[in-house]
């Protein structure tokens, strides 16, 4: 997680710095409803790598948004889910989905 000394003096900022990246976004969409495998997520994010992905998930998890839960088995089965502190963007994505239907709406 990081230090608070390394954190912008700006909320929004910091807000941004940990889920601007559009695939941010979309990992915490599709992990509100719950945990899902990591070709879950692939598949239902859609057009990202699987690099990309999985740099994503290691950075949400190193602060604080992300559980990565491995089972003993074989071959492992990995799941994510979000913490308390990723589910408590909830509201955040909410406003977006809102605004993003007004949006839509708008430009027909």
């Amino acid at each position: 997680m990081l230090e608070t000394k390394e954190l912008p003096a700006c909320p929004v900022e910091t807000t941004l710095m940990l889920t601007g990246d559009k695939w941010k976004v979309l990992i915490l969409r599709d992990l509100m409803p719950g945990k899902k495998r990591f070709g879950e997520l692939k598949k239902s994010i859609g057009g990202v790598s699987q690099k990309v992905l999985t740099a994503q998930l290691r950075d949400m998890e190193a602060n604080g948004l992300v559980n990565r839960k491995v089972y003993p088995e074989v071959p492992p089965r990995v799941e994510y889910s979000l913490t308390e502190l990723g589910k408590s963007l909830k509201p955040i994505l909410d406003a977006m989905w809102t605004w993003g239907e007004g949006y839509k709406a708008r430009n027909k």
